[in-house]
């Protein structure tokens, strides 16, 4: 597929390719029952009023950030793969209670199954909110490594699910590719509307129906030297294994700032106390 010239004659095959490709991957994400029975997973019991899930490659700092961030301990150590499970945690913050997992280390291929990854990609995908964590000593190229691995089990990283369902002009999308992907799909009479300038992804993605989208903070772990001097583009938020209080409390800050919902009740003829969300 990448070495295909993409136009439109080759944009149907190339969205059959796409199609097939997905439906061999929803069958990763939700394997057909057989003998052996499950293998243990890495999920907690979901506690609190959210839960944000820490992703990253082994020896990064993930366990330390717990620490610094809920007081919980888990252990820490000079060599890689040291958590072998999930640890949780939780803080408070404006009356919200947010649950924290420490996930064990993912490798290249984990989408695959390699590394038990696609135990700890599933745990991800129930979070509210994904800390990817990097370590700022290693390769940037890791950002995106990490970024194909979680996409390519069914997660989509801050973005919106397509609005596919007042018709405008089509860059990609023609009338002979939509019907190419539907077929691979066994439908045959639908009423298709593109409320934007859509891919073939997204409308597969619109009929697999199991995509999950979550909010992503990057941070840079380990850092010992400033952002303006490593020449970094994008938002990230500094955390140096360093327990500082001050940046501890803007990264819940940063976190709150997602679109979290808060309910607030009140008896009949009071006032609302904003001070007790429920």
């Amino acid at each position: 597929m990448a070495r295909t010239q993409k136009n439109k004659a080759t944009a149907g095959h190339l969205g059959l390719l796409k199609a097939r490709i997905a439906k061999l991957r929803r069958e990763l994400i939700t394997p057909k029952g057989g003998g052996g029975g499950p293998g243990e997973g890495f999920d907690v019991a979901k506690t609190g009023d959210a839960r944000i899930g820490f992703v990253g490659f082994p020896s990064v700092g993930k366990s330390t950030l717990l620490s610094t961030l809920a007081g919980v301990y888990s252990e820490v150590a000079a060599y890689e793969f040291t958590t072998l499970t999930t640890v949780p945690g939780c803080i408070k913050y404006k009356g919200a209670k947010i649950q924290l997992l420490d996930l064990p280390g993912i490798i290249e291929g984990a989408k695959d199954g390699k590394g038990r990854g696609r135990q700890v990609i599933a745990v991800a995908r129930t979070c509210s909110l994904i800390f990817i964590v990097l370590d700022v000593l290693k390769p940037l190229g890791h950002k995106k490594l990490i970024e194909h691995e979680l996409e390519g089990f069914g997660l989509r990283l801050n973005k919106e699910p397509p609005n596919i369902d007042n018709q405008v002009p089509q860059s990609e999308l023609d009338l002979d590719t939509v019907k190419t992907i539907l077929s691979e799909y066994r439908i045959h009479n639908a009423d298709i509307t593109l409320r934007y300038d859509a891919t073939s992804d997204d409308l597969i993605d619109v009929v697999e129906g199991n995509r999950i989208y979550v909010p992503c903070i990057y941070l840079l772990n380990k850092i010992v030297v400033s952002l303006t001097q490593l020449k970094i583009p994008g938002e990230t938020t500094k955390s140096p294994e360093k327990r500082q209080n001050p940046r501890k409390w803007k990264l819940r800050k940063r976190s709150w700032q997602q679109e979290w919902w808060r309910h607030y009740l009140a008896a009949r003829g009071l006032k609302m106390k904003k001070s007790r969300p429920y």
